[in-house]
């Protein structure tokens, strides 16, 4: 049996109360080294407020949230690299002189800011103001001063804003290649199948509470996909399909049955031994935003409540 992989981050009992009003709730999670972690949630959720306990700008009500230990992830001369929302950049500035700022605050010598301009392909806006950059580049600024001192562990606040396919697809591999040396990442989006690609583990948090922890696959054999079928006898069908071990099957108020697990040659085997005709049999996927929404809850968000 392989060791247990160190912890990255850990989160145990997070609660946090605004005048008397419940904002987080024993939220309890962790951060493996080598992992990445997508934390999930509606508007409202608490996904920054969290964000911002994590990273000491608030204290919590009761709690702890601790970062790091020994081998916990790649060496670096900061703990921790983030991206927040807003990105808090100068509008002025030039991208290079922006990272330099920051990289003086963090000892991080100019040599290093030009390599994570060229890491990130920021080379050749260096001498660019923020201002009149584009919003996938804003976000691309952002993402390399949290890169400054090759941190350990990037915690990025909705990282994906802004950026369109190809984007996405440049920082996933970022963040995979972080990972594959041994950092860690936790990220939140309000879109589950955006991150999907690029998660080890996934967080959904609704209304302030963790409603599901664990892999992608395993939220995925809880939502299958499904064929939806119609048939002669829907009845007869199912109850040929649940002999075979199929059980999931869900009639429909129009009578179709909806079915999990089994493929098409399943259905059709069943179908010929039930002595039942199939007249439809329709493909239904879900969609990944849809499961997200079936496990969240929607709740009034309390005044002032980050999201």
């Amino acid at each position: 049996m392989s060791a247990a992989r160190p912890l990255a981050l850990g989160v145990t009992g997070l609660t946090m109360k605004f005048d008397g009003v419940t904002v987080l709730r024993e939220v309890t999670f962790s951060v493996p080294a080598g992992t990445t972690t997508a934390l999930v949630g509606p508007p409202g959720a608490g996904k920054s407020l969290l964000v911002q306990i994590l990273l000491g700008q608030l204290k919590p009500s009761s709690g702890t949230a601790s970062v790091g230990g020994p081998g916990s992830g790649v060496r670096g001369n900061r703990p921790v690299g983030a991206v927040l929302q807003p990105y808090g950049l100068q509008p002025g500035r030039t991208v290079r002189g922006q990272l330099l700022v920051y990289a003086a605050a963090a000892g991080v010598s100019d040599a290093e800011v030009d390599g994570i301009l060229a890491l990130t392909r920021l080379d050749a806006v260096a001498r660019t103001k923020v201002q009149t950059l584009p919003p996938n580049m804003t976000a691309r600024v952002a993402l390399a001063i949290a890169l400054l001192g090759d941190p350990p562990l990037l915690i990025l606040d909705d990282p994906l804003t802004g950026l369109d396919g190809p984007e996405r697809a440049w920082l996933f591999d970022r963040l995979h290649r972080h990972a594959r040396r041994g950092g860690s990442v936790l990220l939140t989006s309000q879109s589950l199948s955006t991150v999907l690609p690029v998660s080890d583990n996934l967080v959904v948090l609704s209304a302030g509470s963790v409603v599901y922890q664990g892999s992608p696959r395993s939220l995925r054999r809880n939502h299958p996909d499904r064929l939806v079928v119609a048939a002669s006898s829907p009845i007869a069908l199912a109850t040929m399909l649940a002999a075979q071990g199929f059980t999931d099957a869900v009639m429909r108020s129009d009578g179709r049955l909806a079915i999990a697990e089994a493929g098409r040659a399943d259905i059709e085997a069943a179908a010929g031994r039930a002595r039942v005709q199939l007249t439809e049999m329709i493909p239904e996927p879900v969609h990944p935003d849809r499961v997200l929404t079936a496990l969240t809850r929607t709740a009034p968000t309390p005044y002032g409540m980050p999201q």
